[in-house]
């Protein structure tokens, strides 16, 4: 009975040490939230965290990211993971959003087309900065 005991807390322990190590691999930065709050950005490497108390909230991915759209297709990655922390859930709405807005302003004003895509990545770059993400090429579907 003793042995039971002994073989169940041992495998509970090394249950608690697997959790508590996080592999964080090249090109992803994951965001950590201890009791519901902000703890920490842990980046590539490998990574201590209390069980239960600590958990991984977002792996957010730093390399290029492709979104498509109405109309186009967006790349994108994040700079400032911290930045990008509080609306990476959202990040491709977003994107989507100002990328659709930025169109209909260039079709309303009459910009050129191949200027079009230049244009929307200069406003969206405007407006994502301040979330850490930067839009590096625009490219607009031809039109039939």
């Amino acid at each position: 009975m003793h042995l039971s005991v002994l073989i169940s807390v041992i495998l509970a322990t090394i249950a608690l040490v697997a959790m508590s190590v996080k592999r964080i691999p090249e090109g992803k930065v994951y965001s950590v939230r201890r009791l519901g709050r902000p703890a920490a950005l842990l980046s590539a490497g490998t990574h201590v965290v209390m069980p239960v108390i600590d958990r991984v909230s977002h792996k957010i991915d730093l390399n290029g990211q492709i979104l498509h759209f109405d109309g186009g297709t967006v790349y994108w990655q994040v700079l400032e993971p911290e930045r990008a922390d509080a609306v990476i859930d959202h990040a491709t709405d977003l994107i989507r959003t100002r990328a659709q807005a930025a169109m209909r302003d260039a079709v309303a004003h009459a910009v050129d087309r191949s200027a079009t895509g230049k244009l929307l990545k200069q406003v969206m770059n405007g407006s994502l900065r301040d979330n850490g993400m930067l839009v590096t090429r625009v490219e607009l579907d031809a039109v039939a």
